[in-house]
C-alpha cells in the first residue's frame, strides 16, 4: 500500500474514532442531581460516568461518639463550603474504626438540603479526576469528591492525579468541589526504612531524602488534617452503652461491661465500630431468646 494512502487510512480511522467517543459521552444518562444526594464515579471501558446511590448509608452526627473535636472541625468547614466561603480539602487519618468514614458521611445527612452532594471515587479511578470536575463545575450544587481508605504504593498514575486537584491547576480548578479522604496511613504511603538511607545533616538541620519528601508533598496538599485515635476503655463502654440504648437496651449491667470488654479483646482493638458490631451482637441475642450467657 502506498505510504500516503496508509496516512489518509490511519487519519480517517483517527477520525472515526473520536466521532464515536463523542457519542457515546453525549448519549450518557443525566445522573438524577434532583433526586439523589451520593453518586459514585464508574467507569465502562474508557468512559466514565456520575452513578446515583439509590440508598445511601445516611448517619446522624450525634450517633459519632468520642471525636468532639474531629466532629466540631469537619463541621465548620464543610458549612463554610457550603455557604460558599473559603474551606479547605480535608484528610482524615488514623486508627481503624473510630469514625472517618461516618464522619464525612454525616456531613451528607446534615447539609445535603442546603446542596451539598458526595461522590465516591475508588482509588484505581483516580485518574478520572479530572473528568469528574468536568462534569459538574457548573452545577449549583456544592460537591465532595469522596476518596475512602485511601494509600498509595510508590508510582501509582492516580497519585498524580489526586496532587493535581489539590493543588487547584487551572484546568481542575472548581469552587463548587473540595476533595474529603480517609486513610490509615498519615502521609497516605508506605514508608521503609530506605526512604530515610539519603537523610542529610546539614549544620546541625535533618534534610529528608527527596522520596520522604514526595509522600510528605501529597498530604501538605490538604490544608485540613483530622486525626483520630483508638478509643480507651470508657469511651468504648460509652459508645457500646449507646448503641446498646438504641436496641431498646438502656442498662449496662456489670454482665454486659465484662462482655463489652471481652469482645474488643477477641477483636484487638477498642474502636466505635467494634462497639457497635458488639451492640447488634448482644442485642440481637437478647431478641431471639438466647440471653447474654450465650
Amino acid at each position: 500500500m502506498h505510504m500516503n494512502s496508509r496516512d489518509t487510512l490511519y487519519n480517517r480511522a483517527e477520525t472515526l474514532l473520536s466521532r464515536l467517543e463523542g457519542l457515546l459521552s453525549a448519549e450518557q444518562p443525566d445522573p438524577g442531581w434532583d433526586t439523589a444526594v451520593a453518586f459514585r464515579w464508574r467507569k465502562h471501558g474508557h468512559t466514565g460516568f456520575i452513578q446515583p446511590v439509590t440508598h445511601p448509608h445516611r448517619i446522624s452526627l450525634d450517633a459519632l461518639r468520642g471525636v468532639e473535636r474531629q466532629k466540631e472541625l469537619l463541621d465548620r468547614n464543610t458549612y463554610q463550603f457550603v455557604q460558599g466561603y473559603p474551606a479547605n480539602n480535608v484528610l482524615l487519618t488514623g486508627a481503624r474504626g473510630t469514625g472517618k468514614s461516618s464522619l464525612v458521611k454525616a456531613m451528607l445527612n446534615k447539609y445535603a438540603t442546603a446542596g451539598l452532594r458526595l461522590i465516591e471515587v475508588e482509588k484505581h479511578d483516580l485518574t478520572g479526576l479530572h473528568d469528574i470536575v468536568e462534569k459538574i463545575y457548573r452545577r449549583p450544587e456544592r460537591f465532595i469528591l469522596y476518596c475512602d481508605d485511601l494509600s498509595f504504593e510508590s508510582d501509582e498514575p492516580g497519585y498524580k492525579a489526586l496532587k493535581v486537584v489539590l493543588d487547584g491547576s487551572i484546568a481542575t480548578a472548581s469552587e463548587n468541589v473540595l476533595v474529603y479522604a480517609t486513610s490509615n496511613r498519615r502521609h497516605l504511603m508506605p514508608e521503609s526504612m530506605r526512604d530515610n538511607l539519603d537523610t542529610r545533616h546539614i549544620e546541625g538541620e535533618i534534610h529528608p531524602s527527596e522520596s520522604v519528601e514526595e509522600k510528605i508533598s501529597l498530604s501538605e496538599r490538604f490544608g485540613l488534617w483530622l486525626s483520630f485515635y483508638p478509643f480507651d476503655q470508657d469511651q468504648y463502654l460509652d459508645i457500646a452503652g449507646q448503641w446498646l440504648a438504641y436496641f431498646g437496651i438502656e442498662e449496662v449491667t456489670p454482665p454486659i461491661r465484662e462482655a463489652a470488654l471481652q469482645w474488643a479483646l477477641g477483636r484487638g482493638s477498642r474502636s466505635g465500630r467494634v462497639a457497635w458490631q458488639f451492640a447488634r451482637d448482644w442485642a440481637g441475642k437478647q431478641k431471639a431468646g438466647f440471653g447474654g450467657e450465650r
